[in-house]
């Protein structure tokens, strides 16, 4: 268990006009933009519920959080962003985590090219929060400010954005089929073995390095906090497991109706959803500029063709390769997501946790093309709770497989049906005021 701080159980007593606790809290992410908006929207509600919050991102593929400062209510700092500012380099690294088919084997390959060569960097920005702030509220993975906190005897949170890494008796290790409540738990105890004995040895590394004893497990007691770990899930796809240690909470997906990074919808855009039947929306987010971005863009653009659909297609670079809007297809960068997927009839993606949380909400049906083992599982989930059809590996994509995908989604009653239903009632969910409200039950005495 980390040790509690004595400047926390100071800060408690801190008060704003209402009586509600406040605190300086230091928060960190690191990733694709899929990793980091879920914290700007935690970081936006900590602010307004009166905390003084300060957010360290370090974004693997882009420099597009440059100049949010003004813009936030919070304080945003950038570590070693873009991690990987060279296109091809990204290009040629995605490109090996997509035909690495084994999922331990793709966590190193992001670890080793996409993690550790800001790793001392996020270290030293993990030691100034826990050093400045009364709490500190990291990403899962990001074992810097875990390990940075139990030296500086700081509270942390870890939040996880998939829940495939938690062991239960009701649910099998990421990539193994379901083997019984007995089954389960045997297959947990290999797949910890496996684990420690791959994965840990990043975490310890930089432990011995600094000085800070080596952690026992590395589910335990690297990737969550003993004192509170929230899944920034819906409980429409994952249910609090009646087996899993009482700081393992599900809060919900932690999303905001305007982002900063994404802006309002172009004019050109809206047009185009104005302008005849709702089209798909097709976005493979940031694995786009992790692969053959022109090939991804010309595979989703003959697949639409080849569905006979509208389609609105997301890629950062369209205009640099060639691709020319018409009355068809329609080529765009970025957009919000929560004001466009309502307009649209189906989501091709890749089974980024925050996409296919946004494509739910809005109430929208899913085909996703899978870059990775943790995609495939969202994928799978999706396709588990009724709303999408069967998940295609990218590996295995061509424009006849997701045409036919589409196809199948759109004409199926039933799918749209549970998407509509299920899409209503996660839209009354607010995880970011439940997140506030459990963090300030666990740490405001």
């Amino acid at each position: 268990m980390r040790r509690w701080s004595r400047r926390t159980e100071e800060s408690s007593l801190v008060r704003t006009g209402q009586g509600s606790p406040h605190m300086k809290i230091g928060m960190q992410t690191w990733g694709s933009h899929g990793d980091i908006r879920p914290f700007m929207a935690l970081a936006e509600g900590l602010q307004d519920a009166g905390h003084d919050v300060t957010l360290a991102i370090t974004c693997v593929d882009s420099d597009r959080y440059d100049g949010l400062n003004p813009r936030a209510g919070f304080k945003i700092k950038l570590i070693s962003t873009p991690v990987v500012p060279d296109r091809l380099l990204l290009e040629k690294i995605g490109d090996t985590i997509l035909h690495e088919r084994n999922a331990i084997k793709q966590t190193q390959i992001v670890i080793e090219q996409l993690f550790l060569p800001a790793e001392s960097e996020m270290f030293e920005a993990s030691e100034q929060l826990c050093a400045e702030n009364d709490l500190v509220i990291g990403h899962y993975f990001l074992y810097p400010l875990g390990a940075a906190a139990e030296r500086h005897g700081c509270p942390y949170v870890s939040i996880a954005l998939v829940h495939g890494g938690v062991p239960s008796a009701f649910q099998p290790p990421l990539g193994v089929p379901d083997l019984g409540a007995l089954g389960n738990r045997l297959a947990w105890r290999l797949a910890r073995s496996v684990l420690n004995r791959k994965l840990k040895k990043y975490s310890d590394r930089l432990r011995v390095k600094n000085g800070i004893n080596i952690a026992r497990d590395l589910i335990d007691n690297v990737w969550a906090s003993e004192q509170l770990t929230l899944l920034a899930i819906s409980p429409t796809i994952c249910e609090r497991r009646s087996d899993w240690p009482d700081y393992y909470q599900v809060c919900g997906a932690l999303d905001t109706q305007d982002s900063l990074v994404e802006g309002s919808v172009p004019v050109e855009l809206q047009a185009f959803l104005s302008d005849g039947a709702p089209p798909i929306y097709m976005t493979f987010g940031s694995a786009m500029s992790g692969s053959e971005e022109k090939q991804t863009i010309a595979l989703l653009t003959d697949a639409a063709t080849a569905a006979s659909v509208r389609a609105i297609i997301q890629a950062p670079h369209w205009s640099e390769f060639g691709f020319e809007s018409n009355s068809a297809i329609h080529y765009v960068g970025s957009a919000p997501h929560s004001a466009v997927f309502p307009q649209c009839s189906l989501i091709v993606h890749h089974g980024g946790a925050g996409t296919s949380q946004s494509a739910l909400r809005a109430g929208k049906p899913s085909v996703v093309v899978a870059h990775t083992a943790e995609q495939a599982l969202w994928g799978r989930e999706l396709e588990r709770i009724g709303i999408a059809s069967k998940l295609i590996l990218r590996r295995r994509a061509t424009p006849g497989r997701i045409a036919a995908a589409i196809k199948l989604v759109s004409h199926s009653k039933d799918i749209g049906e549970n998407a509509s239903m299920l899409g209503a009632g996660v839209a009354k969910e607010n995880g970011v005021a439940t997140a506030i409200k459990l963090i300030g039950d666990r740490f405001s005495a």
